[in-house]
C-alpha cells in the first residue's frame, strides 16, 4: 500500500493579536504618561557618596550658580491649597482662577510675588525669559516670602494628609514631608546659609542636600 504523502508548507503565525496589543500598550504609555514641566534653571550638584533616594513627598529649595532661590513642592492638590494660603498670607496678591491652576501643574518656580500673576498669565516662551530674568524668590527677613512659602507648603500638606483620613500623629515616617536644598556646586556658601537660617525660623532642623552620586574614588 502506498503511504499519502502530505503537502509541505511553512508554518504560518497570524501576527495581528500581537500588533494589536503593541499598539495598545503604546495607547496606555501615552494616556498615563505624566510630563516633566520644563525647569526655569539647571543647577550643576556637587558629587557625593550617598545613594539615598530623596522620596515623592518632598520641599524643595534649589539655589542656581548666581544664588538665585527656586521653590517646589510636590502634588497638584497641595500646590493649590498652598497658593490659596499664600494668597490669605498676602492680599495684594490677585491671582485668577485660570493662573492658580497653572501654578498648580507648574514645577519649581523662583518668581517674587509681585510678579507672579505676569509670570502665570504669560505662555511659556515669556516664562523661560522672565526665569532668565527673575531675582529669585526673596530670603531677607523684611520680605521673608521664602519662609512664607515654606510654611504654607507645609501647612498644605498637613490639610491635604488630613483630608485623606490621616490624623497628625499619624503623618511621620514615610509619610512626613521631607525637606531638601539642592544648590550649585559653584554656589556662594552664604546663599545656601541664607536657606538653611530660614527653615530653622520655622523650627525645621532635619533637610536632605541634593548631591550627585560620584562615578568613583579619588
Amino acid at each position: 500500500m502506498s503511504k499519502i504523502k502530505m503537502p509541505k508548507s511553512a508554518p504560518s503565525l497570524d501576527m495581528t493579536p500581537m500588533v494589536d496589543l503593541g499598539f495598545l500598550l503604546v495607547t496606555f504609555f501615552i494616556l498615563t504618561a505624566k510630563f516633566r514641566p520644563n525647569e526655569p534653571v539647571i543647577v550643576d550638584v556637587p558629587a557625593a557618596t550617598s545613594e539615598l533616594l530623596l522620596p515623592e513627598k518632598v520641599m524643595q529649595i534649589t539655589v542656581d550658580d548666581k544664588g538665585r532661590v527656586f521653590f517646589d513642592l510636590a502634588g497638584k492638590e497641595i500646590r493649590r491649597e498652598m497658593l490659596s494660603r499664600m494668597v490669605q498670607r498676602h492680599p495684594e496678591l490677585k491671582l485668577t482662577e485660570d493662573e492658580a491652576r497653572k501654578f498648580a501643574l507648574l514645577g519649581m518656580c523662583g518668581m517674587p510675588l509681585n510678579n507672579l500673576s505676569q509670570y502665570l498669565g504669560s505662555d511659556e516662551k515669556t516664562r523661560a525669559a522672565l526665569d532668565a530674568q527673575t531675582p529669585g524668590i526673596p530670603t531677607d527677613s523684611i520680605n521673608g516670602e521664602l519662609g512664607d512659602w515654606i510654611q504654607s507648603g507645609y501647612e498644605a500638606f498637613m490639610a491635604d494628609a488630613e483630608k485623606h483620613g490621616l490624623e497628625p500623629k499619624d503623618i511621620k515616617g514615610d509619610k512626613a514631608l521631607r525637606y531638601a536644598i539642592k544648590a550649585d556646586g559653584t554656589t556662594d556658601y552664604e546663599k545656601v546659609e541664607q536657606v538653611i537660617d530660614v527653615f530653622r525660623d520655622k523650627n525645621i532642623f532635619q533637610f536632605n542636600m541634593v548631591t550627585s552620586l560620584e562615578s568613583g574614588s579619588k
